[in-house]
């Protein structure tokens, strides 16, 4: 067991390290000193426990005089355990992992830490128990400054997409696209990715001073980013032990994580109940979408982008719109409203292409496809359907 206390002369912390008496017994005596430093390791039973009891043999041996002895001993043996516990429960860190389920799919994960030293870096992995995670947003990137705190320091990443300037030692841009808190699915311990059912994410902490009581440290409550899901299920968190975990800023200190999952609701695809239109009446499109069936994909958030088949080509590059996209354009092509075999998740533009022959995937719809190629969910806006 590794206990760490203040000393009490220079406040600086102790280590204890307390071996069971059976473990080393011929490695101390009953002489051992007890005075603890930053690096001595002394067995608590073969110290503290004689000293005690040589401050009572002056009592005398008599009866009265040992039982009195023995008593004193227990009563300091219990006190010693229990400043210990307590001790051990005064300067633990709790972190607590939670996530929120903000509603369209979007979930939000947050943490709370409470005492001391501070956490400086997060590798979690977050999976859910039915479809996708398609997205990741909302977490912050680069220093942790007054103003603009958190952890935004992606190990898993910071080589292969931030550049250091070699004579200031500044980082050039933070400004990179592909610079994400998720582990690459190659990486040892790593899990899927974006348009699987689970991501790893690494974020670190940097900031000057380095002291956990620095202005410029985050705050001990926080978002650490948020996630889009495609179905309905329940979203899981937990420690990637293989990938570092939650470190503190003190790397000696284990601190006890406490993650949890929550449920997540996504709008059934099937749904047409008025309270679930999600295409408004407003809409000049509204008609249309009404005669064609009121088809989901319309409301997806990258459809009117050219998002026709409603899922990303998968790793490594996770391109929104491609090949299965482009497919669905061309198995479509010149089909009409009453062409019981249209599929209208390929009418990326919600318009037909007017008099005389109304095709409902035609060029324009092709055009969306050319302006899109290849992009991912981090290049779109992410903000259909629009209002035309």
């Amino acid at each position: 067991m590794l206990f760490r206390l203040l000393d009490g002369k220079g406040g600086e912390k102790t280590s204890i390290i307390v071996y069971p008496v059976f473990l080393r017994p011929d490695r101390y005596t009953l002489e051992q000193d007890c005075h603890y430093s930053k690096t001595k390791i002394v067995p608590l039973l073969f110290c503290l426990l004689p000293r005690l009891a040589s401050r009572d043999a002056e009592a005398g041996e008599s009866k009265r005089g040992r039982r009195r002895k023995e008593g004193r001993v227990m009563r300091n043996v219990v006190l010693i355990l229990a400043v210990f516990m307590l001790a051990g429960s005064a300067w633990a860190t709790d972190v607590a992992i939670t996530c929120t389920d903000e509603g369209g799919g979007v979930v939000r994960i947050d943490y709370a830490v409470t005492g001391s030293p501070k956490v400086r870096a997060f590798a979690l992995d977050i999976l859910v128990d039915n479809g996708t995670i398609d997205k990741i947003s909302d977490f912050k990137i680069g220093e942790s400054v007054a103003g603009d705190k958190g952890y935004g320091i992606f190990p898993a990443n910071f080589s292969r997409f931030i550049t250091i300037d070699p004579n200031t030692g500044a980082v050039t841009t933070w400004d990179v696209n592909e610079y994400t808190p998720i582990a690459d699915a190659n990486d040892p311990g790593a899990l899927g990715g974006l348009g699987t059912n689970g991501i790893t994410i690494e974020m670190g902490a940097i900031y000057f001073p380095a002291a956990d009581s620095s202005p410029n440290a985050p705050d001990d409550t926080g978002t650490i980013c948020k996630i889009k899901v495609s179905e309905s299920g329940n979203v899981n968190i937990s420690e990637n032990v293989i990938r570092g975990g939650v470190v503190l800023t003190d790397p000696s200190v284990s601190p006890n994580v406490q993650p949890a999952g929550c449920p997540v609701t996504v709008n059934p695809a099937g749904d047409t109940s008025p309270d679930a239109e999600c295409l408004p009446s407003s809409f000049s499109t509204y008609s249309d979408w009404v005669a064609l069936g009121k088809p989901a994909c319309w409301c997806s958030k990258y459809q009117c982008d050219g998002d026709a088949d409603g899922q990303t080509s998968g790793f490594p590059f996770n391109y929104r719109i491609f090949t299965g996209d482009l497919t669905l354009i061309v198995d479509n092509w010149k089909k009409t409203i009453d062409d019981p075999t249209l599929n209208p998740c390929a009418d990326i533009d919600h318009k037909d292409s007017g008099f005389p022959f109304r095709y409902r995937v035609f060029t324009a719809d092709l055009a969306k496809i050319v302006s899109n190629w290849k992009k991912t969910d981090a290049d779109l806006a992410g903000d259909c359907p629009r209002s035309e």
